[in-house]
């Protein structure tokens, strides 16, 4: 069942990836699938560490990987600087680098978080980076800039922002926001080739009633036979026409907090969302047209905090919750299936990534936990990285490989062969 779901989901790739390359925020369908098997399960700060490198700077987004090279993002403490690092993933030498330099003032929590938590996307041409008020940029793979895009505004929000660019055909897609205070939260999608406009479609400015924020990054998928693109803001779950941004549906039922990215079960025809900051969390079954919010299938109006997204397997949806305990839920009755003890973890802000029947977390102080994508709870490893790592990032995986990335490392995990 675990392989169908893997092909089914493979169908929604945006990207021309193999299945050996992670090209953006969640791998190639944008919903933290690896179709690889032989993926290692055990490591430490010394055992199975085929390179670790030192980063110039902090962040908390998730590296990429297209064929040999790795794409990453650090900013500057006070984000006066931001760059995309193209890296050798042979040993992690830099190959290229490009600094986004800004000014103004973007607002930061508690002037701790920084200024890098987006990933890039690549289709193999190209690669584009967004950098928050500093514009979103798009570069070759050899870093010569190809366009760039500085007028999309200044967001504002004391959590930042962290929505990855998604390519799909010939567009390139991003959630512009959240704003809090004033401006606009809205998604465009430009042409990667030129970086012109090709559409809009606006959410709630900033100070309004149930503006609602979203951190999360807009997926997309195919729902009988049609691609459409999931996001949330406004406080609902909204369906789109990726090619125009028509809003094809819309779901009642989150909260203002928004950090996960959407989720859908080809199989079920399922599509699932979560509030974060212990609000509410919902499924609904796709196919209708404007309002559905009687199609929900169940709707959890409290839970607790969750940041990470993630993963539907097989009739099951699994999260990690921010205080670090799992569970399992059936994706069409909502029903609990098993919440794990947390206290064997630490907290976690990353997102789930499922390879062959197992789930990989990355925890905040840098273990990874693997999980049975099971039914049945069953903690199958539990690795850990140097004393003194800490990270939001999730794991990214190419070739058999891991990458992961710490506020001060990247580390390339690999079992010698």
């Amino acid at each position: 069942m675990t392989r169908i779901l893997a092909a089914c989901a493979l169908l929604v790739c945006c990207a021309v990836a193999g299945a050996d390359d992670w090209p953006a925020w969640r791998g190639p369908t944008g919903q933290g699938y690896c179709f690889e098997k032989n993926v290692p399960m055990k490591w430490s700060a010394t055992e199975n560490v085929k390179w670790k490198i030192k980063l110039d700077h902090p962040g908390y987004s998730t590296p990429i990987v297209w064929k040999e090279k790795i794409f990453v993002t650090l900013a500057t403490p006070d984000g006066s600087v931001r760059s995309l690092y193209c890296l050798d993933r042979a040993d992690g030498k830099q190959l290229w680098k490009k600094d986004v330099p800004h000014n103004e003032k973007e607002m930061t929590w508690q002037g701790t978080y920084p200024y890098a938590h987006a990933s890039p996307t690549t289709d193999g041409e190209r690669v584009v980076v967004s950098f928050g008020s500093a514009g979103m940029h798009c570069y070759d793979l050899t870093g010569k800039e190809l366009w760039k895009r500085t007028d999309l505004g200044s967001w504002q929000h004391s959590f930042g922002n962290s929505s990855s660019p998604v390519l799909y055909e010939d567009l390139c897609i991003l959630y512009c926001g959240p704003n809090s205070n004033k401006g606009r939260n809205y998604i465009i999608a430009v042409n990667k080739t030129t970086g012109k406009t090709v559409w809009e479609a606006p959410f709630k400015s900033a100070g309004m009633a149930k503006a609602g924020f979203f951190w999360g990054t807009p997926t997309i998928v195919k729902v009988e036979g049609k691609d459409q693109m999931l996001a949330c803001g406004d406080y609902t779950f909204k369906g789109f026409d990726p090619k125009t941004g028509k809003e094809l549906w819309h779901c009642d039922g989150l909260m203002e907090y928004i950090y996960t990215s959407p989720l859908y079960s080809p199989k079920h025809n399922i599509a699932v969302a979560m509030s974060g900051f212990s609000k509410s969390a919902l499924a609904v079954k796709l196919g209708g047209s404007g309002d559905i919010t009687k199609d929900r299938l169940w709707h959890h109006p409290q839970n607790n905090q969750r940041v990470g997204s993630g993963i539907i397997v097989g009739d099951h949806v699994y999260i990690l919750e921010d205080n670090g305990t799992p569970k399992c839920l059936e994706i069409e009755s909502g029903k609990q299936v098993w919440e794990a003890d947390k206290r064997s973890f630490s907290t976690n802000w990353g997102s789930m990534v499922h390879v062959d029947g197992k789930l990989y977390c990355m925890m905040r102080n840098g273990d990874t936990a693997i999980f049975a994508a099971s039914p049945k709870y069953q903690v199958l490893a539990l690795n850990r990285l140097s004393k003194g790592e800490f990270t939001n990032s999730s794991p990214a995986i190419s070739n058999g490989e891991i990458f992961l990335r710490t506020n001060a490392h990247l580390w390339c995990i690999s079992e010698k062969k």
